[in-house]
């Protein structure tokens, strides 16, 4: 009977943290993007302003070529959607001595329409001290 007692704490509490750790990454943004077509975000934290763009160029086999650049760092992905190199993760500030977990954000590729010719993508930033504003400029 104690034992039983023990193992429905242990799920309980294993179920918490899963609950905890998946609210690390919050949705921020569905983007839909024909080819070519730029989509620029602007990143704020303390007085600092970057501009994140990012594009896409080619789907083939699956395959879909990212560009993308991050104030002076310029990129290249390939995403697929049943593969494991679904998204690419950018980091939003340098680490510092009281940043241990740097705020980023994931852009992860979610579908490709062989009608219209648009990728689908979904944006989740990482920011647990809630430091970072991003504010998309090209907006439709």
């Amino acid at each position: 009977m104690r034992l039983k007692s023990i193992l429905q704490i242990f799920i309980l509490l294993t179920l918490a943290f899963s609950v905890m750790s998946a609210s690390e990454l919050r949705e921020v943004k569905k983007i839909s993007l024909k080819k070519d077509e730029q989509k620029e975000i602007l990143v704020k934290y303390d007085s600092i302003k970057k501009l994140f763009k990012f594009r896409w160029t080619l789907y083939k086999n699956g395959g879909l070529v990212i560009f993308r650049s991050y104030d002076t760092i310029v990129a290249q992905n390939i995403l697929y959607l049943r593969h494991k190199n679904q998204s690419f993760r950018l980091e939003l500030k340098s680490r510092g001595v009281d940043n241990y977990n740097v705020p980023y954000v994931l852009v992860k590729f979610k579908e490709f329409n062989q009608e219209t010719k648009t990728a689908d993508f979904e944006l989740y930033l990482s920011d647990e001290k809630q430091q970072i504003v991003l504010e998309y400029l090209n907006e439709k």
